[in-house]
């Protein structure tokens, strides 16, 4: 299964994609989308969503595993992370890819074991589960390749239950 994993964002929208075919993962690439603070918002969004569609279209994956927003503070930030997740959503909503949603808790404890890691070990857990010769920069890629293994975990955790 060719997953895609998206940390969402306005400024770096991470991704990473990885195959994962009887619990062996393969890295196929990673990387991130950056948009420029002195860029206008909208042209921002567009810069988004046109990266994203050329990223699905290379690479063809069969699912989307994206972070679930969680916010506390501030709304400002908040709204505009929602505003570029939702361009990512629509370009993979385009392309009929199932979307599936983690929170921030899911992956790390599918990643580490433990729901309260800290980012730290989540990414080096997640190099070393990829076989990587060092943790992706910038954190963004990091988070959402953790994404994708969390994906592969879940999905076939899921599977093996109706395999019984």
């Amino acid at each position: 299964m060719r997953i895609i994993g998206i940390d969402p964002g306005y400024a770096i929208v991470g991704f990473g994609i990885v195959e994962y075919e009887r619990r062996v993962f393969d890295v196929i690439d990673y990387g991130a989308i950056t948009t420029t603070a002195e860029t206008e918002f909208n042209t921002r969004l567009m810069e988004i969503y046109d990266d994203t569609c050329l990223i699905l279209d290379r690479f063809r994956p069969e699912c989307m595993a994206i972070e679930r927003l969680y916010f506390t503070s501030n709304q400002k930030t908040a709204i505009a992370v929602a505003e570029a997740r939702g361009i990512v959503l629509l370009a993979a909503r385009q392309r009929n890819i199932p979307i599936f949603e983690y929170t921030p808790l899911q992956v790390k404890s599918s990643v580490t074991g433990y729901g309260k890691a800290v980012k730290k070990q989540v990414q080096e857990l997640t190099k070393n589960i990829l076989k990587l010769p060092e943790i992706p920069k910038p954190d963004d890629t990091a988070d959402a390749l953790a994404i994708a293994v969390c994906h592969a975990h879940t999905y076939n955790s899921q599977l093996s239950r109706f395999a019984k």
